[in-house]
């Protein structure tokens, strides 16, 4: 059964790939970084520096505000520039040159104790699918999962998935469409299939980096169709799909590659062996 829900999902992303898509949205309330005390946001470098969704201050903002930054915790680097003016020393004349700072900061919500956030979340209340929790606790050896506020993610270093929680999402099936495609990732760990889309740490924006990407994103719209709640995610995973083929030169043909693979992680979390699936299939 599973082998058809594959194909039909397949088949209706390259579909909806020849149509154009709807650009991608964040399923979940995103926010870019702010520090915690002003509450105006991180630019520039910083957005690539700190999680988006945070909050930061430094180790005095924290101390003077009452709390404590949890131990062994490690320092975020934010940098601050601004023109200044100085005085040539041949020619007297004033000019501008950049001055650069750079600050450590902490995370208020996930790196500090005894202090709240500052920022307004819209939230939303949803009961779980129970057929989307079944296919994760099918899952048998899955990595640890969490659900910071800090983006959707998986750190194959720790062997653990982050994603916010259910009350984060404007729909519930985007939540589980999300958390997913993370599981889909994990499954690449050296421990389980050894993708190297996963064992080669390969940095964002790589040609490598993008197949996992679009494996994961495959895979995740499988097990959405397994949940059965594929109808309501499959434009988005379509618009997330595209924006990495461009990456690969607009290479439709991976789509095809990516699905194999894809089949196999959504096979591995539903725990089906792989020569079952050739024998059905």
């Amino acid at each position: 059964m599973s082998k058809k829900i594959y194909e039909m999902v397949t088949e209706r992303i390259i579909q909806k790939l020849k149509k154009g898509t709807i650009p991608w949205r964040c399923p979940f309330s995103s926010h870019a970084p702010v520090n915690w005390v002003t509450q105006r946001p991180y630019r520039g470098i910083n957005l690539l520096l700190l999680e988006p969704n945070g909050e930061y201050a430094t180790f005095k903002q924290i101390k003077d505000a009452g709390g404590k930054v949890k131990k062994g915790e490690k320092a975020n680097l934010v940098v601050f520039w601004k023109w200044i003016e100085i005085e040539d020393e041949e020619t007297e004349e004033i000019k501008k040159i950049p001055f650069l700072r750079y600050y450590h900061v902490f995370e208020i919500n996930t790196q500090v104790e005894g202090l709240e956030s500052k920022r307004k979340i819209v939230e939303y209340n949803h009961d779980p699918l129970e057929k989307a929790e079944e296919i994760i606790a099918n899952y048998k050896d899955k990595p640890k999962i969490i659900h910071k506020y800090s983006g959707a993610w998986y750190r194959p270093t720790v062997d653990t998935v982050n994603i916010p929680d259910k009350k984060h999402f404007k729909s519930i099936h985007e939540y589980y469409s999300t958390l997913f495609h993370e599981l889909i990732h994990s499954t690449g760990h050296e421990t389980r299939l050894n993708r190297k889309g996963i064992t080669n740490l390969n940095p964002f924006g790589s040609k490598e980096y993008s197949k996992e990407e679009l494996v994961a994103e495959i895979g995740a719209s499988m097990l959405c169709g397994v949940a059965g709640i594929e109808n309501q995610t499959i434009d988005n995973s379509a618009s997330y799909i595209q924006s990495w083929l461009r990456a690969l030169e607009n290479d439709h043909t991976l789509i095809v590659k990516a699905s194999q693979q894809a089949q196999k992680a959504a096979d591995y979390i539903l725990g089906r062996p792989e020569k079952q699936e050739e024998e059905e299939g």
